[in-house]
């Protein structure tokens, strides 16, 4: 079975296989004009498309920075593939906490402080949570937990 007839559940109809419906049969200079007309007409729409997007893509060209080994930094564009290397920046030096890994590399996340509550109101119940501070976190990855597992997982944290 041809692809076009798996596809499409039916057989391809070209200019060549038209004789087999009924159609008029193409034949010598005629065919081979039709086709080559239509071949250049595709052509042309190609390239009037690749030429829009080529276009677009130049006005929103934005450089991007990488980081390559330890200390190697590269800028480059990538549509132009041109790098230059990067001048070092002390400012660009993200600073880490020590994390106490398991020996299965895994570690705890253990809350520091609760920053606020809120009732969340369901279908049918209201449901307390709270926003938790973790440690090794900033404020802005704080998350909203269900007040009655923290309270069981963490009494410590509801003393006051």
């Amino acid at each position: 079975m041809a692809p076009y007839e798996a596809l499409y559940g039916r057989r391809c109809r070209t200019p060549i296989c038209w004789d087999e419906e009924g159609e008029r049969k193409l034949v010598g200079l005629e065919l081979i004009q039709t086709i080559v007309y239509k071949v250049n007409l595709v052509k042309q729409r190609l390239k009037a498309a690749q030429d829009r997007m080529k276009s677009f893509i130049d006005a929103h060209r934005k450089e991007m920075e990488f980081e390559v080994g330890e200390k190697v930094f590269f800028k480059t564009s990538p549509w132009k593939g041109v790098m230059r290397r990067y001048r070092s920046d002390p400012s660009h030096i993200i600073q880490t906490s020590e994390v106490q890994l398991r020996d299965d590399l895994s570690y705890e996340e253990l809350p520091v402080e609760i920053l606020d509550t809120k009732e969340k109101v369901l279908r049918n119940k209201t449901v307390q949570l709270v926003k938790v501070l973790w440690r090794n976190h900033s404020v802005e990855e704080a998350t909203w937990e269900p007040l009655e597992a923290m309270k069981e997982k963490y009494p410590h944290l509801f003393d006051d």
